[in-house]
């Protein structure tokens, strides 16, 4: 399978925070016979690459399982479901979106606009206000579907877009566990760890515990972000731009990361030929804000896809910056194992 499609099977399956176990199982069948992976108490997979060389400093990369969902919170004696966000998504983003629980369909309604007020057209109506319809009858007939609890996502699919964009939900995180999959499957130059964490979306959690265990000296975290190159956005406001390659933060709102690293990475992308831009906007956040935080300290470094509409069941991203994604994480992890950089 190449990366490409292996992106396009990871994004295709469904693990919102909390129900990461079918991802999970596919990536564990994806590496078990390159590396040595186990599965800790959170859920995270921690993977152990053997590579030529002893490293003189250990490096840790991750890529977080999870993706943006919806949870069931009440069912209504209509057989409506009444939900609340899992993660990070948009009011905007989930009207009228069609959502799944397993087999069972539904699509995100809100109060008709011929029932509104004059007030209420003008404005987004409120989260709370919005209900997930299955087809139900009634409440009991719903109850034969879902349950209190249950955790859904996007009912979309991947598609191709021109020449080099994709289209899909769950670009974050599947961009940064397929580079992972793909460094694991290849031969290594310097022995390195390789974390898939749970909950990032809903506050970096796993990454906390397997860093923990890790220890690194270094790390890496693999993401996406958000990517504003629209009409009507100019400079900071882009944050970053989809098809000018892969972006590094200087800061965003989980981490201030080491000035020294962040040139460190720039320069290596310049001298390997690799597309690379810096994120020029401080926004987001993600799994560096709990690792460089774990016991004494780890020095780390975020490279992200960029992606527009994030969080979404329609992202767009590159295929283009997703190569220079492992291309950039292959040559910073030798040249931090190395030594090259200290």
């Amino acid at each position: 399978m190449d990366n490409k499609n292996l992106l396009n099977a990871l994004c295709n399956i469904d693990a919102p925070s909390g129900n990461e176990e079918a991802l999970r199982q596919f990536i564990l069948k994806e590496i078990s016979d390159y590396c040595d992976a186990k599965v800790d108490k959170m859920g995270n997979i921690i993977a152990f690459k053997k590579g030529k060389n002893t490293p003189k400093y250990k490096v840790m990369l991750d890529a977080h399982l999870d993706e943006v969902g919806v949870i069931i919170t009440n069912i209504t004696e209509s057989g409506m479901l009444l939900f609340d966000t899992v993660g990070g998504i948009e009011t905007e983003t989930l009207l009228s979106k069609r959502v799944r629980f397993g087999d069972t369909l539904g699509v995100i309604g809100s109060k008709p606009i011929h029932q509104s007020s004059a007030d209420e057209r003008k404005a987004l109506p409120k989260s709370d206000s919005l209900y997930i319809d299955i087809g139900a009858t009634d409440k009991d007939d719903a109850l034969n579907y879902v349950s209190l609890g249950d955790i859904g996502t996007f009912a979309s699919h991947w598609a191709e877009l021109g020449e080099s964009l994709v289209r899909s939900k769950a670009l974050d995180d599947r961009v940064g566990c397929a580079t992972l999959i793909s460094l694991l499957k290849a031969d290594a130059e310097y022995d390195f760890y390789a974390t898939f964490t749970v909950g990032e979306e809903i506050g970096l959690r796993g990454a906390k515990t397997a860093t923990y265990t890790v220890e690194p000296d270094f790390a890496i975290a693999l993401e996406a972000t958000s990517a504003a190159d629209l009409h009507g956005s100019e400079g900071s406001n882009t944050v970053c731009e989809v098809g000018n390659g892969i972006a590094i933060s200087f800061m965003d709102r989980a981490t201030l990361y080491d000035r020294r690293l962040f040139d460190f990475a720039l320069n290596t992308a310049k001298q390997n030929n690799i597309s690379a831009q810096i994120k020029h906007a401080v926004t987001g956040g993600n799994n560096s804000g709990a690792i460089h935080l774990t016991k004494s300290g780890v020095k780390v470094i975020t490279l992200s896809l960029p992606a527009r509409y994030i969080h979404s069941p329609a992202s767009v991203g590159s295929l283009n910056d997703f190569k220079a994604m492992g291309q950039l994480a292959k040559v910073l992890l030798n040249g931090l194992a190395a030594g090259e950089f200290n």
